[in-house]
């Protein structure tokens, strides 16, 4: 990696649980104006990724926000569904990136753009922990929409994920639109 090269992190959230969208997010980030503090989202707390999300935004270079449809995830599978919201990620960029590092062992295909991949990136590497912090913030906020929504489901508290109180608000009330089918336990479940 020259110092010339234009580097996006690459990072998702929201692969596991069985509500909502996968997000992707890309980010530029500005050699000029570093960001003090960036780390692995899960290892922040909501109100420090808020306040680095705010911050990520105004001074990276460049940075995109994209996810997959549940439909799309039902349909193509998580794994498909996640490289494809990273795909539309990098794409959104406003400055197309020389190099894309992308969290974890799979990358999508980006015409013009060479990936490489790294396992725990978004610990490593600033760009990608900038990339992990924007998509996590996008999709808690979207789940905080989908709690309005579907008060008796208790996203708010969950965000989505397989806990003991959302899998019993499956069995009561059923799913809404918004829970993906092809997920176990919603899968097995004769609802």
């Amino acid at each position: 990696m020259s110092d010339s090269q234009i580097i996006t992190g690459v990072d998702e959230a929201g692969r596991g649980p069985l509500a909502g969208e996968v997000y992707a997010a890309a980010v530029i980030l500005s050699p000029d104006r570093p960001i003090l503090g960036l780390k692995d989202s899960k290892k922040l707390s909501s109100k420090r990724r808020s306040e680095l999300s705010i911050e990520i935004k105004q001074e990276a270079l460049a940075w995109s926000i994209s996810f997959s449809t549940v439909d799309e995830i039902d349909t193509l599978n998580i794994l498909n569904a996640t490289i494809l919201a990273m795909t539309r990620a990098v794409e959104g960029l406003s400055v197309r990136p020389d190099l894309a590092l992308i969290d974890g062992n799979r990358a999508p295909i980006l015409f013009g753009v060479a990936t490489q991949t790294i396992i725990k990136g978004d610990q490593t590497e600033p760009c990608i922990s900038a990339a992990s912090i924007i998509a996590k913030v996008a999709r808690d906020e979207r789940l905080m929409l989908l709690d309005q929504m579907y008060p008796q489901w208790g996203f708010r508290a969950h965000k989505g994920y397989g806990t003991k109180s959302h899998i019993e608000a499956i069995r009561v009330f059923g799913v809404t639109p918004f829970h993906r089918k092809s997920f176990e336990p919603i899968k097995s479940m004769n609802l």
